[in-house]
């Protein structure tokens, strides 16, 4: 049991897929790039009411990560979907970058 246990950690923390951290000031630049346009400074400028700001983040069901991922690989309404012309690492980048703004407040 004693063997399994230690096994199992072995291939958990030496053999799993590293986990690399975002990389928040490229994801300052692929923001500026794509998505500033609509998006500047937290702002929404085809849905005001759905801004980036924390409080409707938090209110809309997408202040994670995982969340904001989902919509810009996919796309909603008026937003198109990112998901083919941006890295799976960039979105990842831009998610962390919008989340860290948000809990700045954009400033």
């Amino acid at each position: 049991m004693k063997r399994n246990i230690l096994f199992s950690f072995f291939l958990l923390n030496f053999l799993a897929s590293p986990v690399f951290a975002a990389d928040i000031a490229n994801g300052e630049r692929i923001f500026s790039a794509n998505c500033a346009a609509c998006h500047a400074g937290g702002n929404n400028v085809i849905m005001p009411e759905k801004t980036l700001k924390k409080d409707v983040l938090e209110a809309n069901g997408m202040a994670s990560t995982k969340a904001i991922t989902y919509q810009v690989t996919n796309g909603k309404n008026a937003m198109p979907a990112f998901g083919g012309r941006l890295a799976d690492e960039e979105i990842d980048d831009v998610a962390n970058y919008v989340l860290a703004q948000s809990d700045k407040g954009w400033d």
